[in-house]
C-alpha cells in the first residue's frame, strides 16, 4: 500500500507537467481570424411595407367567338370533301357534296307535278269564265222571263261547279308549289356549306362514308373574334362584374397582357367543382388562337405586402435571393420566395422582414460575408 502511494505521488506532477505544455503548444498555434473586407459606397435601403393590388386570377382557355359543328341534315354517302383542316373558308362555301341522286329525282317529279297543277288551273279558270258568261246572259233571260227557272238554276249550278273546280286546282298548285320547294330544300341538303368566314378545325368525315343525319362532319371557327373562358370559385364570383374591363394575360404571347371585358357570367355552378364559368371577349390580335392557355385578373381591393427592387434581386440557378446586412454590416445572401413584379419592383413572399436593410444593386458583385459601406 506504501509503494503504490509512493508510486501515484510520482505520477501525479508528470501529468500536470504534460498538460501544461501541451497547453502551451495550443496556445501558441491558436490564429486570429482576419478583418472582413469592406465594400464602400453601397447603396442600401430598408424593407418597407406598401399597400399593393389585390388581384383574383382566373385561368382557362381562349376560344373562338364563334364555333359551329358541321353536320348532315340528310342520309347519303358523301362523294367529295373539299376542305380540310386548317383550311379558311368563305361564307357559303361548298365544304362537302353528298350523293343527290334521290333529291334530283324528287325534284325533277316534283317540278312536273308543278306545271300539270299549273295547266290544270289554267284550264279550270276557262271553264269558269264560259260558266260566268253563260250564267249573266240566263241571268238577263231570266229577268226577262225568257227561260224557264229550272234552265236558270241548271247554268247557275254549273257555274258554281266550275267555281269549285276552279279553287280546287288551285289549292292542288299551291300543294305542287310546296312538293317542289321541300324537293328543292331537301337537294340543297345535299351541299354542306361554311355559315360564315372561318377555318376548319377538325373533320370527321371521309369520302365514301354514309352519313346520318346529325353526325358531325367539319368544326369551323370564326376568325378575328376570340375569348376567354374561365372559371371562377364560388366564393370569389362577387369580384366579377358584367362589362368590367380586366386584363388578361396570354403566356404563348410572351405574357403580353390583353384588355378583356366580361361578356358572359353562365348563370349556373359546375356541381364538380363549385365554379362558374365567365366569358371575357378579347380584342383582335392575329397571334390569338383556340386553345391557348390564359389569365384574367379581377381586382379584390388592396392588401399589405413588402416591396423591394428588382435590382436587388440575385439569381444562383433556379433561386432568387437578397443581400441582408446584419447589425455589424456584415451582408450574407438570403434566399427568397418572390411573387408579382410591378413596374421596377417584385413582392417578397417569404424570407424577409420589414425593417431590415438591403443592398439595393449588387449586381455581378460577390458580397456575401463583406461589410458593407453604405453611400453618405
Amino acid at each position: 500500500m506504501t509503494r503504490s502511494h509512493s508510486i501515484l505521488s510520482r505520477l501525479i506532477p508528470l501529468a500536470v507537467a504534460l498538460a501544461g505544455g501541451l497547453t502551451g503548444c495550443s496556445s501558441e498555434r491558436a490564429v486570429t481570424p482576419p478583418a472582413p473586407e469592406t465594400v464602400r459606397n453601397v447603396s442600401v435601403l430598408p424593407v418597407q411595407r406598401a399597400d399593393v393590388p389585390d388581384l383574383l386570377e382566373a385561368v382557362g382557355t381562349v376560344r373562338a367567338a364563334e364555333t359551329s359543328q358541321l353536320a348532315s341534315q340528310m342520309m347519303g354517302n358523301i362523294v367529295e370533301l373539299r376542305a380540310h383542316e386548317g383550311d379558311r373558308v368563305r361564307r357559303g362555301q361548298v365544304l362537302a357534296v353528298i350523293d343527290d341522286a334521290q333529291p334530283r329525282a324528287a325534284v325533277d317529279r316534283a317540278s312536273a307535278a308543278e306545271s300539270a297543277a299549273g295547266q290544270e288551273v289554267s284550264a279550270s279558270d276557262s271553264d269558269l269564265a264560259l260558266a260566268q258568261s253563260t250564267l249573266q246572259r240566263y241571268q238577263n233571260l231570266y229577268d226577262k222571263k225568257s227561260v224557264s227557272p229550272q234552265e236558270f238554276d241548271e247554268v247557275k249550278a254549273r257555274y258554281q261547279a266550275a267555281l269549285a273546280h276552279r279553287d280546287g286546282t288551285r289549292a292542288g298548285q299551291a300543294q305542287a308549289k310546296a312538293a317542289l320547294a321541300q324537293a328543292r330544300t331537301s337537294l340543297s341538303y345535299t351541299r354542306i356549306l361554311a355559315p360564315f368566314d372561318g377555318v376548319i378545325t377538325e373533320k370527321k368525315a371521309d369520302p365514301g362514308m354514309f352519313v346520318n343525319p346529325g353526325l358531325p362532319i367539319f368544326t369551323i371557327e370564326g376568325l378575328g373574334r376570340y375569348r376567354l373562358e374561365a372559371t371562377v370559385n364560388e366564393n370569389d364570383l362577387r369580384y366579377v362584374q358584367m362589362g368590367e374591363q380586366v386584363p388578361v394575360v396570354v403566356d404563348a404571347l410572351e405574357n403580353a397582357e390583353l384588355k378583356g371585358k366580361v361578356a358572359q357570367i353562365v348563370p349556373t355552378a359546375d356541381p364538380g367543382s363549385r365554379s362558374f364559368l365567365v366569358k371575357i371577349e378579347l380584342p383582335a390580335d392575329a397571334r390569338l388562337r383556340s386553345g391557348l392557355f390564359g389569365r384574367a385578373q379581377f381586382s379584390r381591393g388592396k392588401r399589405p405586402s413588402l416591396l423591394i427592387p428588382q435590382t436587388a434581386v440575385v439569381a444562383r440557378g433556379q433561386l432568387q435571393g437578397v443581400y441582408v446586412l446584419d447589425p455589424n454590416k456584415i451582408a450574407n445572401l438570403r434566399y427568397i420566395t418572390l411573387g408579382k413584379t410591378t413596374g421596377g419592383e417584385v413582392e417578397v413572399l417569404a424570407g424577409l422582414q420589414e425593417g431590415e436593410r438591403l443592398v439595393a444593386n449588387p449586381g455581378a458583385l460577390d458580397l456575401n460575408g463583406k461589410r458593407i459601406e453604405a453611400q453618405p
